[in-house]
């Protein structure tokens, strides 16, 4: 579809595409864009009920100042080295507009979360694709070339395979002059959290959100850790975009969330262990599943096409996502549901597998 009044850039663009939502009235087991199968923390709950909706009428801190102290004091930073927005996908686009517009191409993975390419067509960053290797890891060693900033998820979407502490260090020590960006959208999963190298490293910007362990994928709240410095970049594209990416229902339930570190981390125990599980399940059955340090499973079987597979599931009411993509085109992306979701998964697979 095209349209004249559209600028060239805009008729040029291939948007990002979303994970399948299923319509008013289907019932669906949604397996598909890796949300949490667990309702938000209680306290959430009890913040909610007691919300006086006067406060709606009146514009909300443009700042977030409440929410970014929240933040700062649970990871051990200052209130000065946060910044939120309107979902972690929002903060990357304006880490995009902030940090890669340079002259060399900014590097990140070949399979990896596909809006980085988006943005990329979006601002007019030139990049480069670095192939991972046969198994998806990531060679890290490509990334020491000339480079205009660096963005690496950890763990890597759609792979949920992680690096270490001490290999995004190495990456750093090699990257003094550009921006590094790690996106730690899983981390919480099994991962390890880069966010205490911000101390060491000013070039280094870490990204996190609440939709994925903090169970608020309907609010969007996103944030970013880093030297104050960048924190200073990103709101001023912020403040040049959007002076108010938060609204005041979404600032309160966020800080409502982070207050219940017990909960947080007893749903996210419980996915770990689901996740496990639901590995070996899959596993019995012949699938090659890639080790995830996510809420999510990249998985393929070698007698049977993924496309296949994705269309029995959605046939036997059960959504999963599958990437018609080079080198992943043979896998499905498995969200870590309830232990019974995942078990329904698993009765379905096995019908149609034989």
């Amino acid at each position: 579809m095209t349209c004249r009044y559209w600028s060239p850039r805009v008729d040029a663009l291939s948007p990002y595409v979303p994970g399948e939502q299923p319509q008013q009235g289907e019932r669906l087991i949604k397996l598909n864009t890796n949300e949490n199968p667990y309702p938000p923390s209680p306290e959430v709950a009890r913040m909610l009920a007691a919300y006086d909706v006067e406060n709606l009428r009146l514009y909300p801190d443009p700042d977030a100042r409440a929410l970014r102290k929240s933040i700062a004091d649970y990871y051990d930073v200052g209130v000065e080295n946060i910044f939120v927005g309107n979902g972690s996908d929002e903060v990357l686009a304006h880490s995009f507009m902030a940090f890669f517009k340079q002259k060399e191409p900014i590097l990140f993975p070949d399979v990896t979360y596909s809006f980085y390419t988006v943005y990329c067509a979006l601002y007019d960053i030139h990049y480069k694709a670095l192939a991972v290797h046969d198994d998806f890891t990531i060679g890290l060693e490509a990334y020491s070339q000339s480079n205009g900033g660096i963005i690496i998820p950890n763990p890597n979407a759609p792979t949920g395979i992680g690096l270490s502490l001490n290999q995004v260090e190495q990456l750093l020590k090699k990257n003094r002059d550009s921006v590094v960006i790690i996106d730690e959208a899983y981390v919480d999963f099994g991962g390890v959290s880069v966010i205490p190298l911000i101390k060491k490293y000013d070039n280094l910007l870490v990204i996190q959100t609440f939709s994925k362990s903090r169970n608020l994928a309907g609010m969007r709240v996103g944030f970013s850790v880093g030297n104050q410095q960048l924190i200073d970049g990103l709101e001023r594209v912020k403040n040049s975009f959007n002076s108010y990416p938060l609204d005041t229902l979404a600032q309160a339930v966020a800080m409502s969330a982070i207050k219940d570190d017990v909960y947080f981390k007893k749903v996210c125990a419980m996915i770990i262990a689901s996740r496990d599980l639901l590995a070996k399940r899959l596993e019995s059955f012949g699938f090659e599943v890639l080790p995830s340090e996510s809420n999510f499973l990249f998985v393929t079987h070698p007698e049977h096409k993924a496309e296949s597979l994705y269309a029995g599931l959605k046939s036997k009411g059960m959504l999963v996502r599958h990437f018609a993509k080079s080198r992943i085109n043979a896998y499905l992306r498995i969200t870590v549901g309830k232990d019974e979701e995942n078990a329904a998964l698993c009765d379905a697979l096995e019908l149609i597998l034989k």
